[in-house]
């Protein structure tokens, strides 16, 4: 779906430059769910907003298909950003305003997608009426809401206590292979990069390449009884050794 060739990334600042990103090449695969992971301050979240063109790379290049919304980015950020004075339903249907559908077609639609989230009964709270992960499955919501060709995640659930993020962790998975998207998440989290993905990116330290690429065989659904299997706690230590 996405191919990146060569990218680099080189940042300008007061003390000098400093190199985020040293050449990546990888591709991505139309309906693939690819995890990246590596150490703190390696250009993960550099390169996913490269993939959705809010950064632009010092050298190399980003190329899409022609499939259907396949250069249309939707951003799941590390916080959720929702408008604090719209309601659930409205910050879904704002997103939708910008490509020209409003009114009851809009309005169907973001209640469709709550529906998909598990929200459809919170449609009319505000996000100071959310949980953090309630808050976080509005975002993905508004996220889905224009049809995008690839989901991009930033930790979505890195500030979320261990029982929000496993829960939400299975509803990203049910939501991933009821909408067939195309889903690539930065996570700092061995074990959900695992979980979650059909491929695991390891990017070396700044400044990042790729250093491995994992395939991860286990069956979907996947389930609390995949993470007790012996070739899962094999993978997370492969790729805890290779963070190292």
């Amino acid at each position: 779906m996405v191919a990146v060739r060569g990218v680099t990334k080189r940042f300008s600042t007061a003390a000098g430059d400093i190199d985020a990103l040293s050449p990546v090449d990888l591709d991505i695969a139309a309906r693939e769910f690819v995890s990246i992971i590596g150490p703190s301050g390696c250009g993960k979240s550099t390169l996913l907003r490269i993939l959705a063109g809010l950064e632009q790379p010092t050298t190399g290049k980003i190329t899409w298909d022609t499939q259907p919304g396949g250069n249309r980015v939707g951003f799941v950020f590390q916080e959720p950003v929702l408008l604090p004075w719209k309601s659930a339903l409205a910050n879904v249907c704002f997103a939708l305003e910008a490509f020209g559908i409003k009114g009851e077609e809009a309005t169907a639609k973001g209640r469709r997608l709550l529906e998909l989230v598990g929200l459809e009964q919170f449609a009319d709270a505000l996000p100071r009426q959310l949980s953090g992960g309630m808050r976080q499955r509005v975002s993905i919501a508004r996220a889905l809401s224009y049809d995008p060709g690839i989901l991009l995640m930033d930790e979505p659930f890195g500030a979320l206590d261990l029982l929000t993020r496993d829960k939400l962790n299975d509803e990203l998975a049910d939501i991933w292979a009821k909408t067939g998207k195309t889903i690539v998440l930065v996570t700092h989290s061995v074990e959900e990069a695992a979980y979650l993905s059909d491929r695991v990116v390891v990017m070396s330290a700044r400044p990042g390449s790729i250093k491995r690429i994992y395939e991860v065989p286990f069956v979907r659904p996947r389930s609390e009884a995949t993470k007790l299997l012996p070739e899962f706690h094999r993978l997370m230590a492969d790729l805890r050794q290779d963070l190292k």
